[in-house]
């Protein structure tokens, strides 16, 4: 990994402009327009991961991880399609922006609906969680 705040260094970076290079979202994955997708990965904390992600122009499905993020910009709608263990949430829409802090639970299904960006920070489970 090439962390931008990398394991023992006091380091700081601006969130809203670091540089994250988008791809186009796999086909399987996109439900309208032509998204495109990146990671700019930020560090480990424990076995926690830290990184920016954006996705821009369009409709995307997903399946979490274990993940808390933060909306550094933009905003998106989030539908839950199926919730593992708590299927009363499964059609319910999350809007979220800028500010706005969210818990996904792993394996949950996802519908995230972006009319022009979002970009977030998030902490996800390491995969031997």
């Amino acid at each position: 990994m090439n962390a931008l705040l990398p394991d023992g260094r006091n380091v700081s970076v601006q969130g809203a402009r670091v540089d994250v290079a988008l791809d186009p979202v796999d086909a399987e994955d996109t439900v309208a327009g032509s998204p495109k997708q990146g990671i700019a990965e930020l560090g480990l904390i424990g076995d926690a991961e830290i990184g920016i992600w954006e996705l821009r122009g369009g409709t995307v499905t997903d399946t979490e991880v274990d993940e808390i993020f933060v909306v550094l910009s933009g905003g998106a709608s989030i539908e839950l399609l199926e919730v593992p263990g708590s299927p009363e949430e499964s059609g319910r829409v999350v809007e979220v922006a800028a500010g706005d802090v969210m818990r996904l639970v792993a394996g949950t299904r996802t519908r995230w609906t972006v009319a022009d960006h979002i970009r977030k920070v998030y902490v996800a489970a390491g995969s031997d969680a």
